[in-house]
């Protein structure tokens, strides 16, 4: 099994003003729901995917951000694409990547 590097992925997303609100599997969700994190097999590279319904303006200095920061660590923030949420049930939701 391979280990993520989210102690390095969670300085980055704080250094930048962010915070993480919760990490599953290779995803990490940050404290709202513009964008999202992925991990890949590459440790060096996570990917960015946007919310559908975020506002494109809205986002992209704050991915500029992330990026900038993490080039200082040596990781490289990619784009990836979009998704949405949706709720499943009461305590579930569904992430559809498009």
């Amino acid at each position: 099994m391979n280990l993520r590097p989210l102690g390095i992925v969670k300085a980055i997303v704080e250094s930048a003003g962010m915070g993480i609100s919760y990490a599953y599997d290779d995803l990490v969700f940050l404290d709202h729901n513009a964008f999202l994190l992925q991990f890949t097999d590459n440790d060096k590279e996570i990917l960015i995917h946007a919310n559908s319904e975020a506002e494109g303006r809205e986002i992209r200095d704050s991915i500029a951000r992330l990026k900038n920061v993490a080039a200082a660590h040596e990781i490289t923030f990619t784009d990836g694409g979009l998704y949405t949420l949706t709720q499943a049930d009461d305590e579930n939701i569904r992430i559809e990547f498009l």
